[in-house]
């Protein structure tokens, strides 16, 4: 009797570690603690990173290199706004002392989720106090390194 192993296809669902990396070095790797599980298609991965599982099969341990822009879009000047710190109080993020460089999480309009930005600068004026936020990826623009290992493929 032969077995035959599986591979990765379009709804599969996916046990794997998997790390993330930029320029600036590692955004998430999930290879210190439990595997990650999820379903192709349901937006859990970005679409050019579940579309680089889409035949692999059970076992790989590979990293794939996606080229600046396409894992997770360009760097988008309009992902970069102004928020007033009472606005960041109502949405749910405690109004605390806030340092550039630190990511705030906020929850999604559906609340079945979280998005997140990262603090660029402050301002105060006669309009109050207010923080610049950057909501886009921290990979977006770079080229990605998608490092994954395949424990299960169903």
């Amino acid at each position: 009797m032969t077995s035959t192993v599986a591979s990765v296809s379009p709804g599969s669902f996916l046990t794997l570690h998997y790390r993330l990396s930029g320029s600036a070095g590692v955004v998430v790797s999930t290879f210190e603690g439990s595997p990650a599980t999820l379903t192709l298609g349901t937006g859990q991965l970005s679409p050019a990173l579940e579309a680089a599982l889409l035949g692999l099969p059970e076992g790989t341990h590979t990293t794939i290199e996606l080229p600046a822009g396409v894992a997770f879009g360009e760097r988008s000047a309009d992902m970069v706004q102004w928020m007033a710190r009472q606005e960041l109080v109502e949405l749910g993020v405690q109004d605390e002392q806030y340092a550039v460089g630190e990511v705030l999480k906020f929850p999604t309009p559906d609340a079945q989720g979280e998005f997140a930005g990262v603090i660029l600068g402050f301002r105060s004026d006669a309009k109050g106090d207010a923080v610049q936020l950057d909501f886009n990826h921290p990979l977006a623009g770079q080229p990605v390194f998608f490092e994954v290992q395949l424990i299960g493929v169903l």
